[in-house]
């Protein structure tokens, strides 16, 4: 590995100084973070959510590699601050993971790729893993991606038990809110607050509200919950997480389901496009941390994923991990991040595939 200046580099301005001026430009990972629900723990690749030792991105950087952090989500703009049209405003939130995989991502990597001129390193967790799987069906996108390393993959979701999701998909509750013109989905709003009310108190014991929505976790401080709740959940589109509950209900890793007309309208068939799995090349070395504990990134469906690529990823499976454990865990460092170092560390500095 190579020794690189320690620092941090959180957006594609300071990101790009970095790679100008770094002496080997071919050394670089890049690591791209969301969340499966809401943007949930969205800030979590930030030192400040849990000590620096522990932190994912700063063990990264002291095994030598140059980290670029990238922002696939919108900026941290309160639209209704200002004098915006409710058109524009639809329009700013018409997205869901789909345009982040075949957009967001693909540019990044490609940024990344011409200033290094090596193929990018990546790292995916939870709603990263979908972002990052279905890209990487896309040949133009896979072919600048030296390695990836997913944490608890998901492409699937037919088998997930987080109670709280589950109840929302019952509910029908994103159709409801995009019924009725509501693209943004805050839940810190006041609207957002009092859905949240009523779940709690007619629905799901929200007495663990993280054990809800990701399941059981075995291995974080459970000291810290009410500050990591202080930054979560974070704002997110509507339409995102209406794609995530089709996942759910069809069982099929595909494109956004507009309905049979506009679905015509979007991808010329009745039927939304699937993501096609067996598109990742076979050479692209994968490696997969998932867990048994995990309601979110259930096991069943790994393993249905895993039967659908043509390579074999390494695995790391630890039986007693959840969701959560995989980000926040006292012990992260050794039981996970230290082994998926050393994948990418036996492929060199970059991979040739």
């Amino acid at each position: 590995m190579l020794k690189q200046k320690m620092d941090l580099y959180w957006d594609f301005n300071a990101c790009h100084l970095v790679l100008e001026f770094s002496e080997d430009k071919w050394a670089l990972l890049f690591c791209l973070y969301m969340d499966f629900s809401w943007q949930v723990m969205r800030g979590s690749w930030i030192p400040q959510i849990n000590p620096w030792a522990l932190s994912l991105p700063i063990v990264v950087l002291m095994s030598g590699l140059v980290m670029c952090v990238g922002h696939a989500g919108v900026m941290a703009i309160y639209l209704y601050q200002r004098k915006i049209s409710a058109s524009f405003f639809q329009k700013f939130w018409d997205w869901s993971w789909q345009e982040y995989a075949l957009y967001d991502l693909q540019e990044m990597i490609r940024y990344v790729y011409t200033v290094t001129n090596s193929r990018v390193f990546v790292i995916g967790y939870s709603q990263g893993t979908i972002i990052s799987l279905a890209a990487f069906t896309e040949p133009d996108t896979v072919q600048m991606v030296g390695a990836a390393a997913l944490l608890c993959p998901i492409t699937y979701l037919n088998h997930m038990t987080a109670r709280l999701p589950l109840r929302l998909v019952k509910m029908h509750l994103t159709q409801v809110l995009l019924a009725v013109g509501i693209h943004e989905l805050n839940f810190k709003s006041d609207w957002g607050t009092r859905i949240m009310e009523m779940m709690c108190d007619r629905h799901v014991d929200c007495g663990d509200l993280l054990s809800s929505i990701t399941g059981k976790n075995c291995c974080f401080n459970s000291s810290r919950i009410d500050f990591y709740l202080e930054y979560e959940p974070h704002p997110s589109s509507t339409k995102n997480l209406n794609h995530l509950f089709q996942m759910i209900r069809k069982g099929t890793f595909a494109k956004y389901d507009y309905g049979f007309w506009k679905n015509l309208k979007h991808y010329g068939q009745l039927k939304p496009p699937k993501f096609d799995l067996s598109q990742i090349p076979s050479s692209l070395p994968l490696w997969m941390g998932y867990g048994g504990n995990d309601a979110l990134a259930d096991v069943t469906d790994l393993q249905h994923t895993l039967k659908e690529l043509q390579s074999k990823p390494d695995l790391l499976y630890l039986e007693n991990y959840g969701h959560l454990d995989f980000l926040l865990s006292t012990r992260a460092k050794e039981d996970v991040y230290d082994k998926m170092l050393a994948f990418f560390d036996s492929l060199g500095t970059h991979s040739s595939y």
